[in-house]
């Protein structure tokens, strides 16, 4: 059992390393602009403290803290970190359909192209929505929640774990698609089985949305509602892909006949 499963664990092994060793590099290149790179990842939160600071009166304007000694410095590899992850998004997916190709037909094998311009457009896609759309949505409504009575000093810790949370949990969330594509390719779903599944998935997609958003209502449905839909989208995808095998009516009148003899 052991020597069979071998060669896939070295191959997982390999692809694994060039996966880690790409992230490496591109940890160090985007080290060198940690400070423009910072910025851009603040700017909604800035933007929503300026906001709220100008449509409140009586709200104290907000400031970026940090409470730790090497705090700017663990920021600083923090979203050298993420932006790491980011550029070597195609470099994964590359090795993750590498690693199961092996396993597929002649056919399949050549949607590698496709498989890493789908997934990485899908997950900057997410991300973008993120930061564009939820984020300063949510940074405002958050902030504005009691800037009557207290003065918002923010973590820039926290804050960056918080916001590289939400973007990571966007992009994934939108990679249902290509997802769902993958596991009809290889079979093992099909429309039928997803349109079965849609009562239990919007349950979960809210759960989802409820851990990885703030703890808002309005944030959390604008989550929720992309999802929804992907999850639409995924079942026309599958159905393209893989679709269920039509149930042939019940020969009644055989039967009929043989019940009359």
């Amino acid at each position: 059992m052991f020597d069979d499963l071998r060669p896939h664990l070295v191959e997982l092994r390999k692809r694994l390393g060039i996966s880690v060793g790409a992230i490496i590099i591109l940890f160090f290149v985007a080290f060198n602009f940690h400070e423009p790179i910072l910025s851009w990842i603040t700017a909604p939160l800035n933007d929503a403290l300026a906001t709220v600071a100008k449509t409140s009166h009586n709200a104290s304007e907000g400031m970026v803290t940090t409470q730790q000694v090497g705090g700017a410095f663990f920021v600083a590899m923090k979203v050298s970190f993420f932006a790491a992850l980011l550029a070597a998004m195609p470099i994964i997916l590359a090795q993750v359909w590498l690693f199961v190709a092996p396993g597929l037909y002649a056919n399949e094998k050549k949607m590698l192209i496709p498989f890493i311009v789908g997934g990485t457009g899908m997950f900057l896609m997410g991300a973008s929505f993120a930061y564009y759309v939820v984020t300063p949505m949510g940074f405002e409504f958050l902030i504005a929640f009691g800037a009557f009575e207290f003065v918002p000093l923010i973590n820039i810790e926290d804050y960056v774990d918080f916001f590289t949370k939400i973007m990571f949990g966007f992009g994934l969330a939108f990679e249902l698609p290509v997802f769902c594509y993958f596991l009809a390719l290889l079979g093992l779903i099909d429309d039928k089985m997803m349109k079965g599944f849609f009562r239990y998935a919007i349950v979960i997609i809210f759960i989802v949305a409820a851990i990885l958003t703030p703890p808002d209502v309005m944030t959390q449905i604008m989550m929720a509602i992309p999802l929804i839909i992907l999850y639409g989208i995924s079942i026309l995808i599958v159905r393209a892909v893989n679709p269920a095998p039509k149930e042939e009516p019940a020969p009644y009148a055989e039967d009929e006949e043989e019940t009359i003899d």
